[in-house]
């Protein structure tokens, strides 16, 4: 069993930066597939970045590459979603998740396990 705590979100102005912690209980968060995701309004949850369990691999959306970056602190249970350059196209509730470790297709949302609350984000133009 993972918990999940988003934390970071807010509102910036159109090129501007925000940084989101996911913030996970349990001492087996290392094993995990990490991913952050994304929901507008009125609009189907979408895949934002992935990380493998460690670290070597990450994997992005084509919308935001480039533009965020993922990483993972095994040491202290966290997963990070650094956004520069943000778009209002950006603007939505951000939810951090955790899969199998050996998960290989790291935008399928049905694929993980456990979810955070979400943290929003807006970006005004």
């Amino acid at each position: 069993q993972v918990q999940l705590v988003e934390s970071g979100g807010g509102l910036v102005q159109a090129g501007g930066s925000l940084r989101l912690s996911c913030a996970a209980s349990g001492r087996t968060f290392s094993s995990y597939t990490m991913g952050w995701f994304r929901q507008a309004p009125g609009k189907e949850r979408e895949f934002v970045a992935g990380i493998s369990w460690g670290g070597g691999r990450t994997v992005y959306a084509d919308s935001v590459k480039g533009r965020f970056t993922i990483s993972r602190d095994n040491a202290n249970n966290t997963v990070y979603l650094q956004m520069n350059s943000l778009k209002p196209e950006d603007t939505a509730a951000y939810y951090c998740a955790a899969g199998p470790r050996f998960l290989s297709a790291y935008d399928d949302r049905g694929k993980y396990n456990y979810w955070g609350q979400g943290t929003q984000v807006t970006v005004s133009s």
